[in-house]
């Protein structure tokens, strides 16, 4: 049996509506992902649908055992900054990857590597002129 019966009205609908918000933002991800065309342009619905998707849930998860259980609930914090950190990580580690395998395989889709700056080298000194002091 749950206790969701006790959460009082005024906590119950900010939990509702965060809910709503974090189901939201996944499921227009999730939709992102099905209708974007390429690996460039999905990556980012779903990367963006999830981290703020889930945020919205672990905050009316706080909220609803902060007040079921009449003190302070933190360990959603550890998943939240878990998701926050590695999210990004992965996104920006699947596209480079992604980038060095098309530039690779010489695909249209993607621009080429920018040129290398050229390496300087220092000059050796002149013959005639005096070693420093």
């Amino acid at each position: 049996m749950t206790h969701l019966a006790d959460l009082p009205v005024w906590a119950a609908i900010p939990v509702a509506l965060l809910l709503l918000l974090g189901a939201s933002l996944a499921l227009i991800g999730s939709i992102g992902f099905v209708r974007l065309r390429s690996f460039y342009e999905r990556v980012h619905a779903p990367t963006l649908g999830t981290t703020m998707g889930i945020g919205s849930v672990l905050l009316a998860s706080m909220l609803c055992f902060t007040v079921l259980q009449s003190r302070l609930v933190l360990h959603e914090i550890l998943i939240a900054v878990s998701m926050l950190v590695t999210t990004p990580i992965t996104l920006m580690l699947l596209a480079r990857a992604a980038l060095y395998r098309d530039r690779s395989e010489g695909s249209d889709d993607v621009p080429a590597a920018p040129p290398a700056p050229p390496v300087q080298t220092a000059a050796p000194p002149a013959p005639d002129a005096a070693p420093p002091v």
